[in-house]
């Protein structure tokens, strides 16, 4: 497939990738282009961002979670020639595990996606030194996939110097410049909390960030650029068959979603869809009581701490969950979703809240990043995962728990090192790590059929 495509990628994080890519995204809409989005690696907040953009939803592409020939399937399926697909990096361009290793950088995923590259690079502060840092990029490049450059917090003025000495000695193209938007600027968070819906004016602001992008990047030369990647294909993959019986008799699966609870893969839902489940939302915050037509329940991320007083005050809503724990009813509970299953969660002021009480120990805030990055996750005994079979996930947390689990090891891809971890029951799974069912989907296969089981118990 001939696909369109660009990749925005920087020399390091807070160069501005999101700012620019959710520019571009509007910028092509505001011109009629039918644009997709994707976000490389496991963070879940840019593609909600995307998702406001586009007002459909952003796919996460990640080449650690996914072997290279998933990862193009991934990126294709459901795609035509008709679109234009920007993928955001993460991070430095060729940062990987551990910051080290070329796997789960953009770069890795460019590569494998035979994606042209535009390299935003952060010039404020700078003036000469530009074109050795663009130059140290386009040497490592042995791919030769960075195509153009785009000034990041530079004037008018200074671009106008700038441009033509960078083309003139790099021979790369400076596509453009984006003068510095702090007050429209939506990728500055801190500890990653801020989430679209908590940006007034949102709509506002990215119109205004599109509007200034079209005045000062050459859409026309972005276009170019994505228009000339070169064809990519995939070995397509089989979806299990469903059967009659099992499109009549779908088991539901209620999935925590509100302001406190928003961290889902879309390709981990589809799979649980595909597997014959059928997905309803509900909301912890909002809803006195888990829908009726529950047969098991997922619990994704979010930041639970921060409506731990409402969550708290919702009494019916925590005992119907706990009712459900208790009388057998599947559940997966990940990072946010596992703190809220806590008997209680201590905030940093020290303040103690009463939560779901399905885990009987107490969540509590280090002021720290715990066992931060990637993870491969084995169980001790076969429950959830076929026998010696692996899951990857990722963790981010800046709670611990009185009762982490000890019923699956985590191994760290780089240092090796490995930690108990997980509540693996017949019928739970919970812990911190977040998980990418695609990466053994054997995993998504074993929740619906213990939702299966339970429904028609």
């Amino acid at each position: 497939m001939r696909l369109k495509r660009v990749m925005i990628g920087a020399p390091k994080s807070g160069s501005g990738k999101t700012t620019v890519t959710c520019a571009l995204l509007q910028a092509l809409k505001n011109q009629g282009k039918k644009v997709i989005s994707y976000k490389c690696g496991p963070d879940y907040i840019d593609p909600m961002f995307h998702e406001t953009v586009l007002q459909i939803p952003s796919k996460n592409l990640d080449t650690f979670f996914s072997t290279e020939d998933d990862v193009k399937r991934l990126f294709l399926e459901g795609r035509t020639e008709d679109d234009v697909a920007v993928i955001e990096g993460v991070m430095g361009l060729f940062d990987g595990l551990g910051g080290v290793r070329e796997e789960g950088s953009s770069y890795h995923l460019a590569k494998i996606t035979k994606t042209p590259i535009i390299l935003v690079v952060d010039a404020k502060g700078m003036g000469r030194s530009l074109l050795a840092l663009i130059s140290g990029f386009l040497n490592y490049d042995r791919e030769h996939l960075i195509r153009g450059v785009i000034l990041n917090r530079m004037s008018k003025a200074y671009y106008q110097i700038m441009k033509p000495l960078i083309e003139e000695e790099l021979k790369i193209n400076v596509v453009g410049y984006f003068p510095e938007q702090k007050e429209n600027s939506v990728g500055s968070r801190h500890l990653g909390l801020v989430l679209p819906e908590e940006i007034s004016d949102i709509r506002k602001k990215l119109e205004k960030l599109s509007e200034t992008f079209e005045r000062t990047v050459s859409l026309e030369q972005i276009e170019e650029i994505g228009a000339n990647a070169e064809n990519l294909s995939y070995d397509s993959k089989d979806m299990p068959e469903m059967s009659r019986e099992m499109k009549a008799n779908k088991p539901v699966i209620g999935v925590a979603k509100d302001e406190a609870f928003c961290f889902y893969y879309r390709d981990n839902l589809k799979l649980l869809e595909s597997f014959g489940a059928r997905i309803v939302f509900f909301s912890p915050l909002h809803d006195k009581e888990i829908p009726k037509e529950c047969d098991g329940l997922l619990f994704g991320g979010g930041y639970p701490e921060l409506y731990a007083k409402k969550l708290s005050d919702n009494r019916r809503m925590r005992e119907s969950i706990r009712s459900a724990a208790f009388g057998g009813m599947p559940i997966v509970a990940e990072c946010g979703g596992f703190m809220y299953l806590h008997s209680s969660l201590i905030d940093p002021e020290g303040v103690a809240y009463a939560m779901a009480d399905v885990v009987k120990g107490e969540c509590f805030y280090t002021g720290k990043l715990i066992r931060f990055g990637y993870v491969e996750i084995g169980e001790k005994e076969s429950n959830f995962l076929p026998a010696n079979g692996k899951i990857k996930g990722h963790e981010f947390h800046y709670y611990d728990s009185t009762r982490n689990g000890m019923d699956c090891i985590g191994r760290k891809p780089v240092s090796g090192q490995e930690y108990s971890c997980i509540i693996s029951k017949e019928n739970q799974w919970l812990g911190f790590p977040h998980l990418y069912y695609p990466s053994n989907p054997g995993f998504a296969k074993a929740f619906v059929e213990k939702v299966r089981k339970y429904k028609n118990r």
